[in-house]
């Protein structure tokens, strides 16, 4: 993606532009001001607060909102952060959804769609949410050009050297080299890509149930498994990634003599954790009917002894995990979230009592507050914070 120019400090241009770019943040976070108050929160003179207004009103990025009165004399004119100077598309993609949203600089959603993930291939998929993205922009009256920045949320790590995604096994053809370069022809310029746990991670920290955490971890679980990391308000991704693709955390076997040592496209622990494991671990307890986790986790809210039993032991292998995790990163708080977090109501309590039975570790586990649009939450404020930047180089450049 495109970076953001930085202005050459001393010159009278280049501060100029830092004076603007202090103004319109302050605006940005602080909401609708007057000169003087700007002037005043800012630590700027009035006539330096003045011109940097007139200029960002003339780039687009600011405007007047209304005025205030002043107690005695005259009123003052509000200005506000123009939240139509650009907008930010968020996609969710994952093994059963596209989910697509569009935000305005205001944090304002102008669009959403969601649809059923029916594609069975990588060029399928990429197709899939090209059309579902396109359909979003349109709804939203806007065209591909108002698009500042698009944000994919995505099963897996992106590959920076193959442009495509490593260890995302429930997307067919998502590791075939050049497929981010396909997404980004389908979707327009200045792409990003970031995990959906990730993402995740970022939208309950920002707006849901890690608000404030300094060091926690959100685990999603659905189709597959995976955690999002963040560590004093950042996404920590290790070394090549892959921090959070626990996943491949081993779990129920051991490899025999003869095995060859090659490691599995699934990982052992998603696979006895992830949402048709419920499903699997219910039918062999004799619950036959059951075709899906949330039906099974309806039978057991309803009183129904086998899927209590099976959820039972879906709780047991959530704690080993939430075990495995607090050993290594000690995090003050876990986030259930994905599909599973839908059944934090019977989940909790036995994961809390198995964790006490595993480990002296027992860090704080709670439910999701974002529900399904936790990765759409975390894509948007990635990709305004990207936006703002953005917005502001071109639009202050070009005045």
């Amino acid at each position: 993606m495109a970076g953001v120019e930085i202005p050459t400090v001393g010159t009278p241009a280049g501060m100029r532009k830092i004076n603007q770019r202090a103004v319109l943040d302050l605006l940005r976070r602080g909401g609708p001001a007057t000169r003087p108050q700007v002037a005043k929160d800012t630590g700027l003179s009035k006539p330096t607060v003045s011109q940097a207004l007139l200029a960002l009103e003339a780039a687009g990025l600011a405007r007047p909102t209304g005025q205030t009165s002043t107690g005695t004399g005259r009123s003052a004119v509000l200005y506000e952060a123009d939240p139509t100077a650009g907008y930010v598309l968020g996609v969710d993609i994952g093994r059963e959804h596209l989910r697509v949203a569009v935000s305005d600089l205001g944090r304002t959603l102008v669009a959403r769609r969601d649809e059923r993930n029916t594609a069975r291939s990588g060029a399928a998929l990429v197709t899939a949410v090209g059309k579902i993205a396109a359909a979003a922009v349109a709804e939203a009256g806007l065209s591909s050009g108002d698009i500042v920045v698009r944000v994919v949320g995505s099963p897996g790590v992106a590959d920076p050297e193959k442009r495509c995604f490593r260890h995302a096994p429930n997307l067919p053809g998502w590791g075939r080299p050049g497929l981010i370069d396909d997404l980004e022809a389908a979707l327009g310029p200045d792409l990003m890509v970031e995990n959906d746990a990730n993402l995740t991670a970022v939208g309950e920290w920002e707006s849901g149930a890690a608000r404030g955490a300094s060091v926690f971890g959100c685990i999603t679980i659905g189709t597959g498994v995976g955690m999002g990391l963040m560590v004093d308000g950042r996404v920590f991704r290790g070394a090549t990634g892959a921090a959070g693709e626990i996943g491949y955390l081993p779990y129920g076997r051991t490899r025999a003599a003869d095995e060859p040592a090659t490691p599995p496209a699934r990982g052992h622990l998603e696979e006895a954790t992830a949402a048709q494991s419920v499903v699997q671990g219910a039918r062999e307890l004799g619950l036959g009917t059951a075709k899906s986790a949330r039906e099974v986790f309806r039978l057991a809210r309803e009183g129904d002894d086998l899927a209590r039993r099976a959820v039972e032991t879906e709780a047991d292998r959530l704690a080993y995990t939430v075990a495995s995790v607090a050993a290594v990163i000690d995090p003050e708080l876990i986030v259930l979230g994905g599909g599973m977090g839908t059944a934090a109501d019977l989940l909790l309590e036995p994961i809390d009592r198995a964790l006490r039975a595993f480990t002296p570790l027992v860090p704080k586990v709670v439910q999701g507050e974002l529900g399904e649009d936790a990765v759409l939450t975390g894509a948007i404020s990635v990709g305004l914070r990207a936006a703002e930047g953005l917005v502001f180089d071109r639009r202050v450049g070009a005045a």
